[in-house]
């Protein structure tokens, strides 16, 4: 599976709007301008109005764009708010964040009074684009939840298996990682993948099959799991890897990306609209395959 395949799956929808909050940043830009190419959406742009122009010039016909609509702001705490509102407003159906800090946005998104809050953790979900794989590999969650207890796990499984489906895996296969594939009352991480293995099992968990613990070789490769004799459902062919901690997660997302070139989309789910949180370290490029995957799970 490529992450291509996400922009035409994107197309084929109901043209969506996403709303930029502070746009005067060039990666954000070059994505902005390479989607409104692809037909992949509309978008509001909000923020310091003379620099996203100044920005867009060098994009040649951006400017004259009909699916580009500039809002002017006076800060990035401005536009973050504005950028909130429109969603909230249903003028917008997906958030994205420029040159503004993730803490900005993130206290506008959770404001009582105009937020997207849905009652529901949020949680960071990545496709990921493995060279080698006919699959995608979904990791979750790498970036929001530092520590997550039994509940939280749960819901961020709930959030990932909402994403997955919406790029056409119909019942994925969630692995909960651990260091190895057995209950270790010692390891934390391995009751709660039991545990989260029986709720699912009792219905708790849906729409999805989750079986663990299991370690990072045998979800991913069946030799691992059969030298192991590990019988599974999810064992060598798992779709969703749910990771115990943020720091587990962030290395797991950087060494697909540095070591294994892995190409990646991103977005934070659990709220009223999907968010596309990049890094701004973050290429154009998987820029771009975020708002694909944040408007197919918009849809």
């Amino acid at each position: 599976m490529e992450l291509d395949s996400l922009i035409q799956r994107a197309t084929q929808y109901e043209e969506k709007t996403v709303a930029v909050a502070a746009a005067e940043d060039h990666e954000v830009i070059e994505a902005v301008s390479e989607a409104v190419k692809r037909n992949l959406a509309k978008f509001l742009l909000f923020g310091d109005k003379e620099k996203i122009l100044q920005i867009m010039e060098e994009h040649g016909s951006l400017a004259s764009s009909e699916k580009i609509q500039i809002i002017h702001t006076n800060s990035s705490s401005s536009a973050a708010e504005h950028a909130v509102k429109a969603v909230k407003l249903n003028e917008a159906n997906v958030l994205m964040k420029g040159n503004v800090p993730t803490a900005t946005i993130l206290k506008a998104v959770l404001n009582k009074e105009y937020g997207l809050r849905a009652g529901s953790v949020l949680s960071h979900v990545a496709v990921f684009e493995v060279p080698g794989y006919d699959r995608f590999t979904v990791v979750t969650d790498a970036a929001m939840n530092i520590a997550p207890d039994l509940d939280q796990k749960a819901q961020i499984i709930k959030n990932s298996v909402g994403i997955a489906r919406s790029i056409g895996i119909d019942k994925p296969l969630v692995a909960p990682i651990a260091a190895v594939e057995v209950v270790n009352p010692a390891m934390q991480a391995t009751l709660d993948a039991a545990a989260l293995s029986v709720m699912n099992k009792r219905g708790q968990i849906t729409n999805c099959i989750v079986d663990g613990p299991l370690a990072l070789d045998n979800a991913v490769s069946q030799i691992a799991a059969e030298h192991k004799g590990i019988k599974s459902e999810v064992a060598g062919q798992a779709d969703i890897l749910l990771v115990p901690t943020i720091e587990v997660g962030n290395a797991l997302y950087k060494s697909l990306i540095y070591f294994a070139k892995a190409k990646v989309g991103a977005v934070i789910a659990g709220a009223k609209a999907p968010i596309v949180l990049t890094s701004r370290a973050d290429s154009a490029e998987s820029k771009l395959y975020s708002l694909a995957l944040a408007i197919c799970s918009a849809k």
